[in-house]
């Protein structure tokens, strides 16, 4: 996939002339860089919300070095889980690939995405590997398949404006998946936020280190396993007594059960991704508004 297209690239792929492209370009409706020679380059990101603002239809990806449509029911989110669940047991990249980035050219959400085709599909490869239908190899297989898949819609996303508030977070010491973390990042990313993703398996006083030095207005635990509760929750709760005053909180993760949650203090308990994109969107606004 190209990070810079021309204005010649862009017009095959949406089937207008090259001649309107320039003139976009240069009346501001898609924004553009011009090299040292003059040419007029459009960033794949400013590429992407010209094509979701719904006006033009991508009919050509390839010309963007994108893949191939896979056709207008691929884009309806119960057509779409089962392709993607399909792919991830056979272990299809590419194909899983086209799914992802077709569903986001239609104007899903990344939150919906997330919940409800990349998520969904490992449930349903969970209940598979449960009957005998599928080996653990396969869902750890497509766990390294989405998480690149997720690194390449970042790069699909506007640039984050640079006095965003800042969000950090990961897993905790013990917990060595980082699906959920870096699908909060990606969340995170696409409503405004200059979110990073610190990793998994991190222990609690690195953990503090970041945030005192980092100063982020929101911190994130994304839970999938704790190797002992009570030590989880002694360390948690340093960490929030600690801080709390100044960042908020956000929990998540399949590993915090009802129980561990109510020893838990927090700001918000988001147990999917379009939770947790409406709890930040309310803070980023609240906290705008502030500045």
């Amino acid at each position: 996939m190209r990070d810079l297209v021309t204005p010649k690239q862009l017009s095959r792929a949406i089937e207008v002339s090259e001649s309107s492209v320039k003139r976009w370009c240069d009346q501001g409706v898609i924004a553009a860089q011009v090299t040292a020679g003059g040419h007029r380059r459009i960033a794949m990101a400013e590429v992407m919300e010209f094509v979701r603002g719904g006006k033009y239809e991508l009919i050509h990806p390839e010309a963007l070095g994108l893949p191939p449509i896979s056709g207008p029911s691929a884009r309806v989110i119960p057509r779409a889980r089962e392709q993607m669940t399909a792919a991830l047991i056979a272990g299809d990249e590419p194909r899983c690939r086209q799914i992802a980035i077709d569903l986001y050219l239609a104007s899903h959400s990344l939150s919906v995405i997330c919940d409800e085709v990349f998520a969904a599909a490992f449930e349903q490869i969970g209940r598979q590997w449960a009957c005998g239908e599928a080996e653990i190899y396969q869902e750890r297989r497509g766990c390294e398949m989405v998480l690149r898949i997720l690194h390449e819609l970042r790069t699909l996303l506007p640039a984050v404006a640079a006095d965003a508030p800042l969000a950090i977070g990961g897993t905790v010491a013990g917990d060595p998946y980082s699906l959920g973390t870096t699908m909060v990042e990606l969340v995170l990313r696409s409503v405004g936020w200059q979110a990073v993703s610190l990793g998994d398996n991190l222990p609690t006083a690195t953990l503090a280190v970041a945030i005192e030095q980092q100063h982020p207005k929101l911190f994130w635990l994304s839970c999938s396993h704790i190797a002992d509760n009570a030590e989880f929750l002694t360390g948690y709760r340093e960490l929030y007594d600690r801080f709390a005053a100044d960042v908020a909180f956000v929990v998540g993760g399949f590993a915090l059960s009802e129980s561990i949650r109510q020893e838990m203090k927090f700001a918000a308990y988001c147990d999917n991704m379009q939770h947790l994109e409406g709890f930040a969107q309310t803070l980023h606004a609240a906290l705008v508004g502030k500045a």
